[in-house]
């Protein structure tokens, strides 16, 4: 697909216009995962709500979303229409608000953080937040993982430290140690610091297997509590689970500073670093102080 912007919130796709009611109906599907709840949300009929769909999944020539259980989820396509949408309300929007993208753990946590500035949180993955962070559509950029800053060398300041826990259902058999995780069946996160994990079972030569991947840790969460022999590894400030691996996958969230022109960047930065490690360690993280 060829994506060009066009107007306010639109986007031209192979010379088909899509506009904004179409970002605020995928978006909100995002959030509620019920075509329903979320017709109700934007005030309008389930028939209106779904006849944007079917419209933009008939000049697309693909799905959008698809039926998961009683819900209703976007699709993969559905998912790249939401980000591009976004990628581009970012670029277009002038505003004095310090803009800030990143890993859905990292701004989940800035996002919980009570603050005086104004500010505009946008979430996707570390991969997807990075490419918006070349663009200069933002201010600050944030890193579930730091992987990313380290294999380009690019300066980052931690804000918080935080650890991955072993995550199933309570049908699940009962894991007391390392070697009881030979050959269980895992839910890889991509772009998330699950690599942790996976390192720390090849060096304690632990065979396993990745069954399937996601991009949401919410989703992985989600398919492992619904089955008795599939497991995941989760960041422990969202998540209960066995921690095991605490020592091994131990990592830090992390900013980038992207714009240098806002003096109010900085001063967010000192804020969070200096200001803001109570609230951090309020929300499950261990704090840099």
């Amino acid at each position: 697909m060829k994506f060009q912007s066009k107007g306010l919130i639109s986007l031209k796709i192979n010379n088909e216009i899509y506009d904004y009611k179409l970002y605020q109906s995928l978006n909100s599907l995002s959030q509620t995962k019920s075509q329903r709840k979320s017709a109700k949300k934007l005030n309008i009929s389930h028939t209106v709500f779904n006849k944007r769909i079917l419209k933009a999944e008939e000049k697309l020539g693909e799905k959008i979303t698809k039926k998961v259980g009683n819900g209703t989820e976007l699709t993969e396509t559905g998912i790249k229409l939401l980000e591009e949408f976004k990628k581009y309300l970012i670029q277009i929007e002038k505003t004095p608000k310090i803009n800030i993208v990143g890993g859905h753990i990292s701004t989940g946590l800035i996002e919980s953080i009570s603050t005086p500035f104004d500010i505009n949180i946008y979430s996707s993955s570390d991969e997807d937040a990075f490419e918006l962070a070349k663009r200069g559509a933002v201010d600050i950029l944030t890193l579930d993982d730091p992987l990313i800053a380290y294999e380009r060398d690019i300066n980052f300041m931690p804000i918080a430290y935080d650890y991955l826990v072993l995550v199933s259902s309570p049908q699940s058999k009962k894991i007391d140690s390392i070697s009881d995780l030979e050959g269980l069946d895992f839910i890889n996160v991509n772009g998330s610091a699950q690599r942790l994990a996976w390192n720390s079972l090849n060096h304690y030569d632990i065979e396993y297997n990745i069954k399937d991947s996601v991009n949401s840790q919410f989703d992985a969460f989600k398919i492992v509590r619904n089955s008795k022999n599939l497991y995941t590894f989760l960041n422990a400030s969202y998540f209960k689970g066995n921690d095991l691996l605490k020592y091994d996958t131990q990592h830090v969230i992390s900013i980038v500073k992207v714009n240098d022109d806002k003096s109010e960047v900085d001063e967010f930065i000192k804020f969070l670093i200096n200001n803001a490690q109570k609230d951090i360690e309020n929300q499950g993280f261990k704090p840099m102080l």
